[in-house]
């Protein structure tokens, strides 16, 4: 591994030998200029800002709704943007980046919005932004009245986070970890994690210059019947190296995997793991906030059985307390959603958290009992860590993956052990059916064990690769749990 990778605030010198390298990166580079850019961000109202708006919603209780939503041409982008705010009663608005800016191609970017806008339909699936600049961003910030966060999925994002920011949007998601190893197979964790240092540096800076940038790792990772503790462990960790290099506010994620009860635990103990970890390592005075993904994997076709599985996600959320949702459309199964669509899947989810606002989960003894077993879980896997690393966590990091102590199902990225094998047990809870390398105790892995065997007797078959199959495809049948002949 690359021995310079350290969990270590850059240097002014090194950020800015750095600067000069990513702001030639495309054209638009060179319309950033750091002060004004700072001197715009607190130009933007407090009621626009993400961090104020999420601080506010966590001190009241109140769950805020957010769609995912992107278009290549500009005036179709704010179009969608007023409707979501207007029409779908969005709390906080999205504004997701084509693919080819994710993979750093902005010369295909910018073909694919020449043939957009000749062919008067959209030609890319999101918004270009680093082919747009400084200027656009603004322009699209400015449209709504409502804070705006830049989703993507760029293992290199460098240039996209100098745009952004100076663009006016307050909030950034991913990770040098969660946009790496779920998006990718060839990026190396030490170059991302390295990348995601600049990002969080920059932002860093901003906040030393009195503007708070919001941070948000992306949770959900691949988003099939992913554990909570290995998605939790990686907030907690990309949390770490945020804070390292300046970043003050925080909000991590969870992707719903179906179980009401594990749902609930693991936003709970999603938030209590952050906040002691980030302690436990010298970083006070970060403020976490949490966000939980409405399901991530497949989707009925029919409209109304998607609004049930968004209604669900919608649950879990507002009687997790999780301080926003991301939300899901009813053509979840059919690709892009229109306008309309997106909005429905928005007016449903607020109808659901508005009428939960009142009532909680978070004291029930069943979820402290899912909460004490998930931070078991995360114990043993940060122990290693730290163990594998001397101490530094950059480091640990990328150890972890390449011993199988962290490793994340169904990922693409051959810096990935791949090894682990999840099934739900008989009430729809995400368990190990093969724990692979993790760093559990006998205690752990019997537990898992025998809650999948509770499950296997009831359906009168062995515990086996086959229930892994039965269960990724079972919301889409109509189920949370694949029962043979379901």
């Amino acid at each position: 591994m690359d021995t310079n990778l350290k969990n270590k605030k850059l240097s002014d010198e090194s950020f800015y030998a750095l600067q000069k390298e990513v702001l030639t990166q495309w054209q638009t580079g060179a319309e950033v200029d750091f002060d004004k850019a700072v001197a715009y961000q607190k130009s933007i109202a407090g009621e626009k800002r993400f961090s104020e708006k999420l601080k506010t919603a966590q001190a009241t209780g109140e769950t805020l709704i957010q769609p995912r939503a992107g278009v290549p041409v500009i005036a179709e982008h704010i179009k969608l943007l007023k409707y979501l705010e207007e029409e779908g009663e969005a709390d906080l608005l999205p504004t997701t980046i084509d693919s080819y800016t994710r993979h750093n191609r902005y010369k295909e970017a910018q073909a694919g919005i020449e043939e957009s806008i000749r062919e008067d339909r959209p030609m890319l699936n999101g918004f270009p932004l680093v082919n747009y600049g400084v200027e656009v961003a603004q322009k699209v910030t400015s449209a709504v009245n409502i804070p705006v966060q830049v989703r993507h999925g760029t293992p290199d994002a460098r240039l996209l986070t100098e745009i952004a920011i100076a663009g006016g949007f307050t909030s950034y998601e991913g990770g040098g970890i969660s946009y790496n190893i779920p998006y990718s197979k060839n990026h190396s964790l030490e170059k991302t994690i390295s990348d995601w240092q600049y990002c969080d540096r920059l932002i860093g800076l901003y906040q030393e210059a009195g503007v708070t940038i919001n941070r948000e790792p992306f949770g959900p990772l691949t988003g099939t019947l992913v554990p909570p503790c290995i998605s939790n462990t990686v907030a907690v960790l990309e949390s770490i190296l945020a804070a390292e290099q300046g970043c003050r506010d925080i909000t991590v994620g969870y992707g719903q995997c179906g179980n009401l009860i594990q749902d609930v635990a693991a936003i709970k103990s999603l938030e209590k793991a952050v906040n002691y970890y980030l302690n436990k390592f010298g970083y006070s005075g970060v403020t976490v906030t949490t966000v939980l993904h409405q399901w991530m994997g497949g989707f009925p076709t029919d409209e109304a059985k998607a609004f049930g599985v968004i209604s669900w996600g919608a649950a879990a959320a507002a009687l997790s307390k999780a301080t926003k949702v991301i939300v899901k459309t009813p053509h979840e199964a059919m690709g892009i959603p229109t306008m309309q669509a997106n909005a429905e899947g928005l007016r449903a989810t607020k109808q659901v958290v508005s009428m939960l606002r009142d009532q909680s989960l978070l004291d029930a003894a069943e979820v402290n009992a899912e909460v004490d077993i998930i931070m078991q879980e995360i114990a043993c896997i940060m122990q290693k860590v730290e163990e594998l690393g001397g101490g530094d966590l950059a480091i640990g990091t990328v150890r972890a993956f390449e011993a199988g102590v962290i490793d994340i199902p169904f990922a693409p990225s051959r810096y990935n052990a791949g090894k682990i094998l999840p099934a739900r047990d008989n009430a729809g809870a995400v368990r190990f059916l093969n724990c692979g390398y993790m760093p559990f105790n006998d205690e752990i892995k019997n537990f898992h064990r025998q809650k999948l065997e509770e499950r296997a007797k009831v359906e009168n078959r062995e515990v086996s690769f086959q229930m892994v199959i039965d269960d990724i495809y079972a919301i889409g049948k109509g189920y949370l749990v694949g029962r043979p002949n379901g």
